[in-house]
């Protein structure tokens, strides 16, 4: 079971993206990355990890994204063969700030620590 979820998930992501990339017209969102995908148990809902690269305010860009979802649902259900298409939400994925943080923290305290050697 777990290998099914797994492989739908990365179906529904997959497939999402090149909706988002080819089929909306909406230039609002700007470049959108589809993170990560994690589905419920009986595929009802889905909840979709986004990335905006380059964007000045993502979470605009997110709510810009949530309004579409209609589009993408129904774009969505005319690719893939399963019985329900989940519903969609849509989430800031920020993985990447966080580790971009972590590693400029990580940078200074190396550098604090190679300036006390140093004396």
């Amino acid at each position: 079971m777990a290998d099914r979820i797994q492989r739908i998930q990365s179906i529904i992501g997959k497939n999402i993206s090149e909706i988002i990339q080819f089929e909306l017209k909406n230039k609002n969102i700007g470049f959108c990355t589809v993170s990560e995908v994690k589905v419920s148990t009986d595929f009802s809902y889905a909840k979709v990890y986004v990335t905006f690269l380059g964007a000045k305010n993502p979470k605009n860009n997110l709510e810009e994204l949530n309004r579409c979802r209609g589009f993408i649902r129904s774009s969505l259900a005319k690719k893939i063969d399963i019985r329900k298409t989940p519903e969609i939400s849509f989430y800031l994925d920020d993985t990447f700030e966080k580790a971009h943080h972590l590693e400029q923290i990580l940078e200074k305290e190396r550098i604090d620590i190679e300036n006390s050697k140093k004396k």
